[in-house]
């Protein structure tokens, strides 16, 4: 099978298309025929050498992946040959075959094509996880969702009004601002131009939003703490601007502040399962209902993988980018 690895750490240019041979599925795993692979920023930090695979994991980038079962384990369970499925992998997603464990298999969701569902396991199972499970996004409560526009903006902003939820982002130019607020973000602020914490607390009558989902880190850790509401809850999922800075301890406090953290690729499977389900009871009608849809900015043939992580680190792109396999 074709399969995309980055042998050594580097830009773009440093992404290989070898032959591998294809994986074999275990008892519990499917082997699927991938159609389409969504490129995500961890992809990014595992090319540069920084995010390698959790132990056991392939060396295949890729973490999400939607395609067509080919064989099945001894214990598959409702899965059989020929069903058409999408999965967050911890890897492998970037070839012809990818190994999927059964358990955390998802449909694709009524009505997506090959792109959409390959497009929509990762981000929404962030979202959903961080925003919803973890930090308790309720409905009325208001969010902020930092990179308005990305793949995991474009999913935030869909998940939260189709709670009835009062949605804030950020994002860094006019066309991203745009296609926001046509998402339904109720307030769209530009980060460059635009002083974050003022806008949040104009927007709020000075009471902040609830929970704030956020990519960047380090760099954002006192302007997120400020643009909170008493007993507000800061989700970082990404280290885009550093992980080390300080942190005013009292601020917290006088505010009963919780900040918390995760990551999903290197979960035990039986986690993964677990938000699998949730995600397809309490998300996937969204996309029967058109409540929800996958935002794609381009797709990409598999052996153009470098040039969709060109397009991602240029940080141009408005919604999910897509390699395509069919």
């Amino acid at each position: 099978m074709r399969a995309v690895i980055a042998p050594d750490p580097g830009g773009p240019e440093a992404l290989r298309v070898v032959d591998r041979p294809a994986p074999d599925p275990g008892p519990g795993d499917l082997l699927v025929r991938v159609a389409a692979a969504g490129v995500n920023r961890a992809d990014v930090m595992q090319r540069r050498g920084l995010y390698p695979p959790p132990p056991g994991a392939s060396d295949v980038l890729g973490l999400e992946v939607a395609g067509t079962v080919e064989a099945v384990g001894s214990s598959a369970g409702r899965w059989t040959v020929g069903d058409r499925v999408c999965a967050v992998l911890a890897g492998g997603g970037y070839a012809e075959l990818a190994l999927v464990p059964a358990a955390t298999a998802l449909p694709w969701p009524e009505g997506l094509d090959a792109v959409g569902a390959g497009a929509v396991p990762e981000v929404f199972a962030t979202v959903y996880d961080n925003v919803v499970r973890r930090a308790r996004l309720a409905p009325g409560q208001s969010v902020l969702f930092h990179g308005g526009a990305s793949g995991i903006g474009t999913a935030g902003i869909q998940l939260a009004k189709r709670m009835g939820c009062h949605v804030l982002v950020t994002a860094g130019s006019d066309a991203k601002l745009a296609a926001c607020r046509e998402l339904g973000a109720d307030e769209a602020i530009n980060y460059r131009s635009e002083d974050i914490v003022e806008r949040v607390r104009q927007a709020t009558g000075d009471r902040g939003v609830d929970v704030i989902l956020d990519i960047i880190g380090a760099d954002y850790l006192e302007t997120n703490l400020r643009c909170l509401a008493t007993e507000g809850r800061l989700a970082i999922i990404g280290l885009m601007g550093g992980a080390k800075t300080e942190i005013d301890l009292r601020r917290v406090l006088t505010g009963r502040l919780t900040v918390l953290a995760s990551t999903l690729r290197p979960r035990p499977v039986e986690d993964k399962a677990a938000l699998a389900r949730l995600l397809e009871a309490e998300v996937w009608p969204g996309f029967a209902d058109g409540s929800l849809r996958p935002v794609i900015d381009r797709t990409f043939p598999l052996e153009e993988a470098a040039a969709a992580h060109a397009r991602m680190e240029a940080s141009d792109h408005i919604g999910k980018l897509v390699l395509t396999l069919e």
